[in-house]
């Protein structure tokens, strides 16, 4: 494996010095992206040793750790530059697709077995950066394509989510999709809806956030796959989709998931709602989502307004979703009518319903002009007092 910046990290040569370099790789994602020349943001690494040796070992070193998963073998050490995430060499002992139950190993192979695809199963010695890899993730990591470890109907059947993960991991890292796993992935679509809803929901957005997910979203379509865990999405949908992202594009707006998920559905705010609920969005996602839902096409009339309305997040998203024009929110920050209720008091109008009728219309009126400065709206004021 080549060196790369944090391989360098004098935390982590740290925390190899404290578990011994022959007893700890570094593995999975953080060894591809180094063989392919991507930046990694989160390093995992795997040990022989028992998680609670792990924390022995990081104490006495003066390495601080959190127990996040010790179930599962994983202990997570505390470092200046980065957390690392050191999981038990592992086996499966049962799955039901769900959930697993393990147990501790003490050799590579076994571990990297559990693994779900060949690339994700390739370990680095932190001294000598030297691979090992048992399943050919090497080769297919330079032939472009996410293979499954083993036979992919059983894989998927030890974890359903695999399914998703295969159509993220082929749309990022694949030339051409794996026809074995693809007719797998068919098969076993149904057993998607037994999975939790947070689980679908993270694995979702993860792939929209991809640059080119429009093919992906297509062909998990055709597979019968995408009706298991977005039914709302039909072809008109998948078609949208593909104009966002290119409209996205084009005005060299930054990609998001969540205004993607937005074009995959119907402009109904009150399925968004449904989808965004039964998902597990935040209640901020779901806001969004629904505002996004309630686009119409002539919301690209005046993009200010709009942003002035509902925000610039929003207002980005029905702009890209409705094919207007995002470009007069470049750098525009959305005012404050410089004009409070008690102004109008003072000029004598009394409290009450009155106020805030003539606070309204002003504020219409500015909103119209484009937002003009502090003097326009005392003349604004001026001509609805004397209008009064």
């Amino acid at each position: 494996m080549p060196a790369t910046e944090w391989t360098g990290r004098a935390d982590l040569a740290a925390l190899v010095d404290a578990l011994g370099a022959g007893e700890v790789r570094w593995v999975g994602g953080c060894v591809r992206d180094a063989l392919i020349g991507c930046a990694s943001h989160d390093i995992d690494a795997a040990t022989r040793h028992r998680p609670e040796r792990v924390i022995d070992l990081c104490r006495e070193a003066g390495i601080r750790t959190v127990p996040t998963g010790i179930d599962h073998g994983t202990v997570t050490a505390i470092l200046p530059q980065g957390n690392v995430e050191v999981t038990t060499l592992r086996c499966d002992v049962a799955t039901d697709g769900r959930h697993a139950e393990i147990a501790f190993a003490d050799d590579w192979r076994d571990d990297a077995a559990r693994r779900d695809f060949t690339i994700n199963a390739l370990y680095a010695h932190p001294a000598t950066l030297e691979i090992s890899d048992y399943f050919g993730g090497l080769e297919d990591l330079d032939a472009r394509r996410v293979r499954f470890i083993g036979d992919a109907r059983t894989r998927i059947r030890e974890d359903h989510l695999r399914i998703l993960r295969y159509f993220r991991f082929a749309t990022r890292f694949a030339a051409e999709w794996d026809e074995e796993a693809s007719e797998a992935c068919r098969e076993l679509a149904p057993s998607l809806k037994g999975l939790s809803r947070e689980r679908v929901g993270w694995e979702l957005l993860n792939l929209l956030g991809l640059p080119a997910p429009a093919p992906t979203i297509a062909r998990m379509r055709d597979l019968g796959v995408l009706q298991q865990v977005l039914p709302e999405c039909g072809r008109s949908e998948v078609a949208q989709l593909e104009r966002l992202v290119a409209a996205e594009t084009a005005h060299y707006i930054t990609p998001d998931a969540l205004r993607r998920l937005a074009a995959m559905l119907p402009a109904v705010p009150a399925l968004a709602e449904t989808v965004a609920a039964r998902l597990r969005l935040s209640r901020s996602q779901r806001d969004r989502l629904a505002c996004a839902a309630a686009r119409r096409p002539d919301d690209g009339g005046n993009a200010r307004a709009l942003a002035y309305r509902e925000g610039s997040a929003c207002a980005t998203d029905r702009l890209l979703l409705t094919g207007g024009d995002p470009g007069p929110l470049n750098g525009w920050e959305i005012p404050v009518l410089p004009l409070k209720g008690g102004e109008i008091v003072e000029r004598g109008v009394g409290k009450g319903p009155e106020v805030a009728r003539m606070l309204r219309a002003i504020e219409q009126r500015w909103i119209a002009e484009g937002f003009p400065d502090r003097p326009r709206v005392e003349a604004l004021l001026d001509e609805a007092l004397a209008a009064r």
